[in-house]
């Protein structure tokens, strides 16, 4: 879309992920255009159990269902490495969670708490509402590339990655009508995620920031 036209353009969070309302609650408040965030990923204090430890992955997952016109595309290649590819799977379903709590107008869905806690938790909520009080939901297309993930030894991992909105829009339910916006550098967004392994083997996502704009998500 710029999935943030006027009506939202208050949003205090980004997201997956900013999106203008779409996949993705952030939680800094930092003061930038548009009140987008400023990448950067901080780890939590708290020592949480290492990824080589063998956590149950039999966590009974939430299923994602999402509207036929809200799609995604990936790019996101895989590492081979168990717990990097892990990271990346658990924080796409956390972007795509995000929208179905938008698209099903529910800020306090269990899909996106299953993959998030902490200010990106609450970051996502607030996002989410901003939706819901304005009867409005995601569609299009939203691709996700440039991705850097590095898993910490004290259980924690860091991922980066870039957004391009420019074929995402919000779309508002009374009318019907997409919010078809012109694409700007602003269309593209990077994000920065502090996850952390739960005892469920689940990557949880506890932190969550964006810039929009960014130079190193430009086409």
């Amino acid at each position: 879309m710029n999935r943030r036209p006027t009506l939202l353009a208050a949003l205090a969070l980004t997201a997956t992920a900013a999106l203008t309302l779409s996949a993705c609650g952030s939680d800094d408040d930092s003061t930038t255009k548009d009140n987008d965030k400023i990448a950067g990923a901080d780890t939590d204090k708290e020592k949480s159990p290492s990824p080589s430890e063998s956590a149950s992955t039999s966590a009974a997952r939430p299923k994602i269902e999402l509207p036929s016109d809200v799609t995604y595309e990936f790019q996101w290649k895989k590492t081979g490495d168990p717990s990097k590819d892990a990271v990346l799977s658990d924080s796409e379903q956390r972007v795509k969670a995000v929208d179905m709590a938008i698209a099903e107008q529910d800020p306090l869905h269990e899909a996106y708490r299953f993959y998030s806690e902490g200010t990106a938790a609450a970051g996502s909520e607030k996002y989410i509402k901003e939706f819901v009080d304005h009867q409005a939901r995601t569609t299009g297309l939203t691709r996700y590339y440039n991705e850097d993930v590095t898993v910490h030894d004290d259980g924690t991992a860091a991922l980066v990655y870039c957004e391009d909105q420019s074929k995402a829009y919000n779309k508002f339910l009374k009318t019907g009508k997409t919010d078809v916006t012109p694409v700007t550098k602003d269309a593209y967004v990077i994000y920065a995620s502090t996850l952390r392994k739960n005892k469920s083997g689940v990557w949880v996502t506890e932190r969550l920031t964006s810039q929009r704009g960014s130079a190193k998500c430009q086409p």
